[in-house]
């Protein structure tokens, strides 16, 4: 399942939902009111779930695009914030990239944890009790961050071993 919303970058939502279908994973799409988003250079991205209507229980990964202007509106939805803060209690895997790690923070998923996300939120995610580190997918628990869109070729393959490893436990 991806949770976006409008201004999403768009290279963090599109490689991402191209990646899991090529693995055959059937994919949600979830923003809040459920319509089309648009990405921040244009891509439209159909949404085929509202927040409302989402169950952990329904989905093996959890993927987090960035962007900040997306993050800035969806850091301020509390259902979002939980949602994400109940998947993690879960254990289930989170892929989160670049600004998504906003997300995280918000949700208070991170204290304790190494977390990686775009350089310039570095200190958010110190100040909010994680180490920052700068790597192209680091896995701590369930979540794998990865700091920017030239990684997305090793975060979503650590991610998607991470899924399987776990779908064998």
């Amino acid at each position: 399942m991806i949770l976006t919303g409008d201004k999403v970058q768009d290279h963090e939502f599109t490689y991402p939902f191209y990646r899991v279908t090529e693995d055959d994973y059937e994919v949600d799409v979830a923003a809040r009111g459920g319509q089309m988003v648009h990405g921040i250079i244009g891509t439209k991205i159909p949404v085929n779930k509202d927040i409302s209507e989402l169950h952990a229980d329904d989905y093996d990964l959890l993927i987090l695009p960035g962007g900040a202007k997306a993050m800035e509106y969806m850091r301020q939805d509390q259902e979002l914030l939980d949602f994400i803060s109940k998947w993690n209690t879960s254990g289930k895997v989170i892929a989160s990239i670049c600004h998504a790690a906003q997300l995280l923070i918000s949700a208070k998923v991170v204290k304790g944890r190494k977390i990686s996300g775009y350089y310039s939120i570095k200190d958010d995610i110190n100040n909010a009790g994680a180490e920052y580190v700068d790597g192209p997918a680091v896995v701590d628990g369930n979540i794998v961050s990865c700091p920017h869109y030239k990684h997305m070729g090793p975060w979503m393959k650590t991610a998607l071993d991470l899924v399987e490893k776990r779908e064998t436990l």
